[in-house]
């Protein structure tokens, strides 16, 4: 199927590995040209050389902190007037209520709050003053089922849910969509991050916590990043112009819910 997406342009957050990068991907596929972000320099580059070279479409890198006003302007100086937008940043670190500091608070609602909310705020009029325009937020399934160590990454992450229904409306006319896609257990460094913490806490090791949980799952195995990346890349389409502020479970059938 051809999504109707050669020569549009995006910005996609969290790129050098992961999620992030499935979604770049995935959008380099069908003819989009990139402006690629993550902290470190070195991998994002890597990964704008090879997307560069497999799909031959223009891509840019800019490394920087998207959670933080400077990250973001640098970001934006190289493509002020994005066609789609991927908001995605690693998730806050797990703990407990009581174990979280200011700094963390600071540190989850900058990365997974206020920087998407200031993204959005930069390119939605642009979007509907040309009349397209595709929003994509990775958040996570925490939102919809919480996890007890995962305080801070559903707070913040909920928060942008709230923010998205609010926006939704008054853009779907000018064909600009706002969707959110929340991924349950993927192969990621996050995912051996998340379960080394739980298996700390359990007292065995992670490789145990990861067979564990994998046994645990209706399909028996972890999502791959490229599943999340085919999703984004379709959300983005001229197909999905009359999809907008959903969000999207993708977990396996790990979290089964009625609606």
């Amino acid at each position: 199927m051809d999504l109707g997406l050669k020569g549009r342009r995006a910005i996609v957050c969290a790129a050098s590995k992961g999620l992030g990068r499935a979604c770049a991907e995935a959008l380099a596929a069908e003819g989009v040209d990139l402006v690629l972000n993550a902290r470190t320099a070195g991998p994002l580059e890597q990964a704008a050389d090879d997307i560069r070279a497999r799909f031959g479409v223009d891509v840019r890198a800019v490394a920087g902190d998207i959670g933080s006003a400077e990250g973001r302007a640098a970001v934006l100086a190289v493509c002020p007037a994005p066609d789609i937008l991927v908001n995605n940043a690693g998730g806050p670190s797990p703990g407990k209520l009581e174990s979280f500091t200011e700094q963390d608070w600071a540190k989850a609602l900058d990365a997974n709050l206020r920087a998407p909310a200031a993204l959005l705020a930069a390119v939605l009029d642009g979007m509907a003053e040309r009349g397209f325009g595709r929003v994509v937020n990775i958040t996570s399934s925490v939102v919809r089922h919480p996890i007890d160590v995962q305080g801070l990454s559903a707070a913040a992450r909920a928060g942008l849910h709230g923010l998205v229904s609010t926006l939704v409306r008054e853009r779907i006319a000018r064909n600009v969509t706002i969707n959110n896609i929340l991924p349950g257990p993927f192969a990621t460094d996050r995912l051996i991050s998340n379960f080394t913490f739980q298996a700390k806490r359990k007292g065995i090791g992670p490789d145990e916590a990861l067979a564990a949980r994998k046994a645990e799952l209706p399909a028996k195995r972890f999502g791959e990043p490229r599943e999340v990346g085919t999703l984004c890349a379709y959300l983005c389409s001229t197909h999905a112009g009359y999809i907008s502020g959903q969000s999207i479970l993708i977990d396996g059938a790990a979290h089964p819910q009625l609606l």
